[in-house]
């Protein structure tokens, strides 16, 4: 029996043999000791935000002695529920059920709500309502506080409506959703390592066509640096300033003129634009063709490759399909007739990990264009660099196919694990005991597009 529709948006309708509550009726918000009080040099745990993940894991390898610890930290102890109170911490899941502790005691960032469940309410249970995505974004909707630091109020959490079913129904649902989450978990993992794997293959298969070239069988010779190897002895090699017309960092227009960023027609990129791929399509801005007439902006010809010579992405490459800009974090290549573009920009990927490496040391790592033009490069036949960029296209085309396969099954996963939650904790899908023996025995590797597609 399904009970009448409730205003409570989250929640939506309740089966008939659950009973309604809220949280302040079965947990204690900001609980205190349950046992003795620590001396000053018993060890606690200290768990600050970062020690806690999205998906409920609780690092706990923190002990410090409680004389140590910052007063005015939220107490918590085994079996109790944490929750993530600020903005976007809250939003992304953060919050755990705590299953063990090295110590009796432990205290949290300031920024948790430490809730501990009565006797009408499993720990775990309550840890899955509060976790629910669906509740989540409810809560996001009545947070206060000023942008960038709303937070969700004591009043609002202790608040909240529950569906609760009797405590071996939650107890059985909360070991379900154990089972059914850590299968799912694991399966996107290991999507997410095929995904790795996948990003180290591009890498190989490019690094093998620019320093080999296509033909196993031609004569090598011993290049000189390391990290090209032995090259096809007939190509040639040396500095990279050699086969430039070109070599020039970017210009940014001066912000405190609004004119030159309004109505703008010239695309202009930085840092910000770079991605895996070394197509680069998507400016940071346009700017207005004024800053170029009056000289604070620097163009480039299509076809022109593009380095970051600056910052925490030194060293990513891109190409530009069409004239434009960059800032002067971007060091702007123009390629002779020796060397095609594509291939340039396929050569300098190896130096995305080497560049970091070489950098001069500052505040900021910083690769000027004159060490941009000292890099070692090989030069193919032009020919020979046209066919190598076709393969290297090719291969890289393939693999999108697969990469863009496996985001959409850890989408569907998420999205599955997502809606699970919610039905299990507010009764649209009830649990039985062969539910949690099905769960408990179903191998990571199973779940999935099945299940996720079934719901």
């Amino acid at each position: 029996m399904i009970a009448e529709q409730l205003d409570d948006l989250w929640l939506n309708r309740m089966p008939g043999d659950w009973q309604r509550s809220r949280i302040r009726n079965v947990a204690t918000l900001s609980p205190n000791y349950s046992h003795t009080r620590p001396s000053s040099d018993e060890l606690c745990t200290v768990v600050p935000m970062e020690m806690l993940s999205d998906d409920g894991a609780i690092d706990v390898s923190n002990q410090q002695p409680l004389v140590a610890i910052s007063t005015g930290l939220p107490l918590f102890e085994e079996g109790d529920v944490l929750f993530a109170k600020i903005t976007p911490c809250m939003e992304n899941g953060k919050g755990a059920f705590v299953r063990q502790l090295p110590t009796r005691y432990a205290f949290g960032s300031t920024e948790f709500h430490v809730l501990r469940a009565g006797s009408k309410v499993d720990g775990q249970f309550l840890y899955y309502a509060t976790f629910n995505p669906v509740y989540r974004a409810y809560a996001a909707e009545n947070m206060v506080g000023a942008a960038g630091q709303k937070r969700v109020s004591s009043r609002f959490l202790k608040d909240t409506r529950l569906f609760l079913p009797p405590l071996p129904e939650q107890q059985r649902i909360a070991a379900y959703l154990d089972a059914s989450c850590a299968a799912i978990d694991a399966a996107v993992a290991a999507k997410r390592r095929q995904l790795d794997s996948l990003d180290a293959l591009r890498g190989s298969i490019i690094s093998r066509a620019v320093t080999q070239g296509l033909n196993p069988s031609a004569k090598t010779r011993a290049s000189g640096v390391s990290w090209l190897g032995d090259i096809p002895e007939h190509w040639q090699d040396g500095h990279l300033k050699r086969y430039a017309r070109r070599i020039q960092t970017g210009l940014t227009p001066p912000t405190d003129t609004p004119e030159y960023y309004e109505d703008g027609t010239v695309p202009w990129f930085a840092p910000g634009s770079f991605e895996s791929q070394i197509d680069l399509t998507e400016p940071r801005k346009l700017i207005n063709e004024r800053a170029l007439s009056e000289g604070v902006l620097r163009m480039f010809p299509a076809g022109s490759v593009f380095v970051i010579g600056i910052g925490a992405t030194i060293g990513k490459v891109g190409i530009i399909a069409d004239e434009a800009s960059c800032n002067q974090q971007i060091i702007g290549i123009v390629c002779d007739h020796r060397m095609t573009p594509r291939f340039l920009a396929y050569q300098l990927k190896i130096y995305e990990t080497v560049i970091p490496g070489i950098c001069v040391a500052t505040t900021l790592p910083i690769f000027n264009q004159v060490q941009i033009g000292y890099l070692p490069v090989v030069v193919p036949p032009v020919s020979e660099q046209q066919a190598i960029c076709e393969h290297i296209d090719a291969k890289l085309a393939e693999s999108k196919k697969v990469v863009g396969v496996l985001e959409a099954q850890i989408a569907t996963l998420t999205a599955y694990r997502k809606s699970l939650i919610h039905e299990c904790v507010t009764g649209q899908r009830r649990i039985t005991e062969a539910d949690v023996r099905r769960a408990d025995g179903c191998p990571s590797e199973s779940i999935s597009l099945h299940s996720a597609n079934q719901a």
